[in-house]
């Protein structure tokens, strides 16, 4: 076994340890505001239920390891004192992580992620339309726990209402485990789903996706994909060239003859094939080329 002094490592690899061994961890996905009424959206996996009387969630952005700095949900929590608790499930899952992208302040991650803001009853910052349980919350109290990189602050909320999925209950009315269906976070690219057990949702922190509005209607509109795809599409830096493409048709067998069909909906499960293999650059590929055979162009 070995032992560690948590002061003389680097607090980057101190995180890791703390986040791989301490979990599985619920996740908090937090709406805010900023003083001049811009939505913001980021999910936190240091986030807990502490009281039932009064109902008190608390979940803790954290300053940034890599250069100190503060992130826009403590700012807006700080400043309007209120925010929005959406549990995230499965079905969010990909859409959530993509919602975590560092996109510069003023971006409206709503839009980014693809998923549908709506009004709460008394606070300002907006719900989550596709998570199945959303808490209305007032901030009590921020307590700053450092001063340096990695340092949390603890955001105390008091629930003032819950919004709850009728889909998601039994018969006795109460949630049931299985149809809520919740993710929760592990360290690494690692997840959990709370019914079926281990999964990877890749995320470099370091690039930036191209979010969900960028996604063409023809894809968006597709009943072959859901918001798993959709988050996954979105969460790649740049599309592939039209040369990249052309190459990977030609080396691709299997590609050119679902091409070759005319069946749209045919393209895209080949593509969702790549998806569901994480490779998201080959689903593009394959997108992008239907997209070619029409004559028509994709900008981003």
């Amino acid at each position: 076994m070995i032992t560690i002094d948590p002061k003389s490592i680097e607090t980057a690899k101190l995180q890791g340890y703390l986040q791989s061994s301490v979990g599985p961890r619920p996740i908090a996905f937090a709406s805010t505001m900023d003083a001049k009424g811009n939505p913001n959206l980021s999910p936190f996996s240091f986030f807990n239920v502490f009281s039932a009387n009064p109902p008190i969630l608390i979940f803790s952005p954290a300053r940034r390891v890599r250069d100190n700095s503060t992130k826009h949900t403590l700012i807006n929590a700080e400043a309007t004192r209120e925010v929005v608790i959406n549990v995230v499930n499965y079905a969010i899952v990909q859409q959530t992580s993509l919602a975590s992208t560092e996109y510069a302040d003023g971006v409206d991650e709503f839009i980014k992620s693809g998923l549908t803001p709506i009004a709460s009853e008394v606070v300002k910052p907006f719900r989550v339309k596709e998570s199945p349980v959303q808490f209305e919350c007032k901030v009590t109290q921020i307590i700053p726990l450092g001063t340096e990189g990695g340092a949390g602050n603890l955001v105390l909320c008091e629930v003032l209402r819950i919004h709850i999925d009728e889909s998601i209950l039994d018969e006795n009315g109460t949630i049931d485990q299985h149809k809520i269906d919740l993710v929760s976070r592990l360290g690494g690219n690692w997840y959990s789903r709370s019914n079926q057990g281990l999964f990877e949702v890749p995320k470099p922190l370091s690039t930036l996706g191209i979010g969900v509005d960028v996604i063409p209607d023809f894809i968006k509109e597709s009943p072959v994909f859901d918001g798993n795809d959709l988050g996954m599409l979105g969460n790649i830096e740049a599309l592939p060239t039209m040369e990249e493409v052309s190459i990977f048709v030609k080396e691709n067998f299997a590609v050119k003859g679902v091409l070759s069909s005319d069946d749209a909906e045919k393209v895209h499960m080949e593509a969702k094939k790549y998806l569901n293999a994480n490779d998201v650059f080959s689903a593009w590929k394959v997108l992008l080329a239907e997209r070619k055979k029409e004559s028509k162009t994709i900008k981003t």
